[in-house]
């Protein structure tokens, strides 16, 4: 008898395509033991009709599946589970595992620290106003091309290419675009082995701590600042000195003396988006050669530059190698993608090589020949030019609502960003504003994880619109206003 059509069902919510959901439950139901080998499958008919797709579906999936070996197919007779197909493996003795003899908070040599996050919930996408930073709207990537270039990137031309395992190199190609035309938009010139392909911004500067900060050194930092860096001093028990920004970000002539190492983003400064002008940034550098004290500069976002044209980066004007630059794909292409590079001296280089080596070797070829592929091919330009007009549409409205319902931008004219960093009434707590907001479907979030535990602050919060649409705006915007009003009475 064949196996009844009842006992498979489509997942909810999939986004795979039906074909590959049909694939994905029969695969599943052999796997686990549902379905024994030599068992005949229902025919695709009478799954097609349960399943309420149409037949050539059902065929589909099928002859994928036999491809795969999961399924053979007999003249006449239909489909059956394969011998050979994969399965779970098969542990003998008791499955029972006994916890609790282990007290692993005595064993961990190094636990992770714990410091207060940006209140952001995981189901954001939910939410119907989410005026949050940092994910990309489905609807302005170029999915078409980025698979398209995936499907090359695992072609027989670049297979062995992908196949072999590096070592501690990273893919030529996209090396090169990067140095050829990412690079010199912001005036870097650099050779090969001055560049590193790293998993992330975040990835970088961890690399980069772990190579230049020990006990005794002090490194700036600003504040507000990226939460992310903070982090990374917690894991290695070290303290930065933080050095609270102005109107033109970090002030040179505030950074104290015997510095060793500064952390800076001049581009759009996180989180307040202000841009460092060029007149400053010189300033920076002359302080780096007369006290001897090196610049990480993290230029994130400079493409996203509305105002006016992108300021020349630190690198670009660093005659004696003192900058450390640090870039990332994470924002103009999709954050999920965690790609970057670092661009130094060759001997820092090499010597962050040798640390990726001991944690991960390189970031995975065939994300790293993907994204070689969409670059070169003229689709990440197109890309920034799309999220440029968007994201400048977005902006204005924004601004707009700004203006209309009375709320406060804590800084000046700002060039850029997918952001604005805000400031609420004396005495509203931005933390428990945001949690009231929930109920309104309205995310934002507040900035208290942005500062440093010595100067706590709960009076700012940003707002972003890389991942809401246009229309949702002002609407949004007109609930976090009345929401602010509401918690002014009560104070």
């Amino acid at each position: 008898m064949p196996i009844p059509p009842e006992i498979f069902l489509l997942p909810p919510n999939s986004e795979a395509t039906l074909q590959q959901q049909i694939q994905q439950i029969v695969a599943e139901a052999i796997v686990s033991g549902r379905c024994a080998p030599g068992e005949k499958m229902p025919s695709s008919r009478k799954l097609a009709e349960h399943l309420g797709v149409s037949r050539i579906t059902v065929t589909l999936g099928y002859n994928e599946l036999v491809a795969n070996e999961y399924l053979i197919s007999r003249d006449r007779s239909g489909y059956f589970v394969a011998d050979t197909a994969p399965t779970r493996p098969q542990f003998t003795g008791s499955t029972q595992v006994a916890h609790g003899g282990v007290d692993w908070s005595a064993r961990l040599a190094r636990p992770v620290q714990q410091r207060e996050d940006i209140l952001r919930p995981p189901n954001w996408n939910d939410y119907r106003y989410p005026f949050i930073y940092g994910q990309s709207d489905p609807d302005l990537f170029d999915h078409a091309n980025w698979r398209a270039c995936a499907l090359r990137a695992v072609g027989r031309r670049d297979f062995d290419s992908l196949a072999q395992d590096r070592y501690q190199t990273d893919d030529p190609m996209l090396v090169e675009f990067i140095l050829r035309h990412i690079l010199p938009r912001r005036g870097i010139r650099a050779q090969p082995d001055e560049i590193l392909i790293t998993l992330g911004g975040q990835n970088a500067l961890w690399m980069i701590a772990q190579l230049l900060l020990s006990d005794g050194q002090r490194a700036i930092v600003e504040n507000p600042c990226f939460p992310g860096l903070r982090r990374i001093f917690d894991q290695m028990g070290y303290v930065g000195t933080s050095v609270d920004v102005d109107a033109h970000g970090l002030p040179p002539d505030a950074i104290p003396a015997q510095s060793d190492v500064v952390f800076t983003t001049p581009s759009h400064h996180a989180p307040t988006n202000v841009t460092m002008p060029l007149n400053r940034r010189l300033e920076m550098l002359d302080r780096a050669g007369r006290d001897d004290f090196v610049i990480v500069e993290d230029d994130y976002e400079f493409e996203m530059s509305f105002l006016a044209p992108p300021s020349p980066a630190l690198k670009s004007l660093d005659q004696d190698g003192r900058v450390v630059y640090v870039g990332s794909f994470s924002k103009s292409i999709f954050p999920g993608l965690r790609l970057g590079y670092v661009v130094a001296d060759q001997p820092l280089i090499a010597e962050l090589r040798k640390l990726r080596t001991v944690v991960l070797r390189h970031p995975p070829s065939h994300i790293q020949r993907t994204t070689a592929y969409f670059l070169s091919l003229g689709h990440y330009d197109s890309q920034i030019a799309r999220l440029a007009r968007v994201y400048g549409q977005r902006r204005a409205i924004m601004e707009d609502g700004i203006r209309r319902y009375g709320l406060t931008p804590d800084v000046g004219e700002m060039h850029g960003g997918s952001s604005f960093w805000m400031k609420a009434p004396a005495g509203v707590d931005t933390t428990q504003l945001a949690l009231d907001l929930r109920r309104a479907s309205v995310l934002i979030e507040p900035g208290n994880a942005f500062f440093a535990r010595r100067a706590p602050d709960r009076s700012h919060y940003r707002i972003a619109y890389s991942s809401i649409a246009a229309p949702q705006i002002l609407d949004g915007m007109a609930r976090l206003a009345e929401a602010i009003e509401d918690a002014t009475r009560r104070i």
